[in-house]
């Protein structure tokens, strides 16, 4: 099983915000997760990112891969991640 941390969207339409979560790549964008690891609210100003960090870690170290975004975003927070 292999895991990324991506984002899910939610939301209304035009009004969009995002759930960091662990899902497993076979899962849909949108569909099952297995941990919310955090919020991605990009119509704040200036954009909204909570973490729960010490989960995003433990992620990390199981060999979990970040997409390009969601690293990104991490990095904002001072957490170095894997891309893949």
């Amino acid at each position: 099983m292999a895991v990324k941390i991506r984002l899910t969207r939610m939301g209304a339409k035009g009004k969009p915000f995002y759930r960091i979560v662990a899902a497993d790549t076979d899962f849909p964008r949108d569909g099952r997760f297995l941990e919310i690891l955090g919020n991605y609210d990009p119509k704040k100003n200036p954009a909204e990112v909570t973490v729960k960090e010490a989960r995003v870690r433990d992620w990390l170290a199981k060999g979990a891969k970040a997409t390009l975004t969601v690293s990104n975003l991490l990095k904002t927070k001072g957490i170095e991640a894997k891309i893949k």
